[in-house]
C-alpha cells in the first residue's frame, strides 16, 4: 500500500510546491491579484520558514513525488498567541481523500506544540470544499481580516481555538 509522509519543507521542494499552490489556484479560479499566486515568497517557502521563528512548514509526498503542502506561521500583527495556517494546497490528484484534514491536524498539532493559542486563516468562496473542511474543524468566521498577510484578495477570514 502506499504510504503518504508529512514532512519539514527542504529547499529542493521549491519549485514543486510552488507549481501545486499555482495550479490549484488556476484551476479554481483564484489566480487573482492579491493572492499567494502573485506572491514572490510562494517560489521561496523553504527560506521563509527557516527564517521564521515558531513557523512550520510540511510536505506531503507519495512515492516520492510532492502531493501538497501545509504550514504555520505568526503574520505579521497577528495578536499574541495566535498564528496564521498558510499555504494549505493539494495536487489535483490527491484531494478527496482526506490528506487536507490530515495535513490541517499535523498543522494545528504543531501549532499547539510550539505554544499557540488560536489558528487563524484567510480563504476565499472559491475553495469551497476546503471552506467545509475548515468548518468541520471548527473554524469560525470572523468579520474581517487579522493581522497583515498582505493577500487582500482573500475575503474569508476564520479563526479556531486550540
Amino acid at each position: 500500500m502506499d504510504e503518504i509522509i508529512i514532512r519539514d519543507i527542504q529547499i529542493s521542494d521549491n519549485a514543486e510546491i510552488a507549481n501545486i499552490i499555482r495550479r490549484s489556484l488556476e484551476e479554481f479560479g483564484a489566480n487573482k491579484p492579491g493572492t499567494v499566486y502573485f506572491d514572490d515568497t510562494t517560489d521561496h517557502l523553504f527560506e521563509l520558514f527557516q527564517s521564521t521563528p515558531k513557523s512550520r512548514y510540511f510536505i506531503a509526498e507519495l512515492n516520492g513525488d510532492i502531493i501538497g503542502g501545509a504550514g504555520i506561521y505568526p503574520t505579521d500583527n497577528l495578536p499574541e498567541g495566535v498564528c496564521e495556517l498558510v499555504k494549505m494546497y493539494l495536487s489535483k490528484d490527491a484531494r478527496g481523500k482526506g490528506l487536507g484534514r490530515t495535513m490541517i491536524d499535523h498543522c494545528l498539532q504543531t501549532a499547539k506544540q510550539l505554544g499557540y493559542k488560536k489558528v487563524y486563516l484567510e480563504t476565499m468562496p472559491e475553495l469551497k470544499n476546503a471552506v467545509k473542511v475548515y468548518e468541520k474543524f471548527g473554524f469560525e468566521y470572523l468579520k474581517g481580516p487579522m493581522g497583515n498577510s498582505g493577500h487582500n484578495g482573500c475575503d474569508l477570514w476564520m479563526l479556531k481555538e486550540l
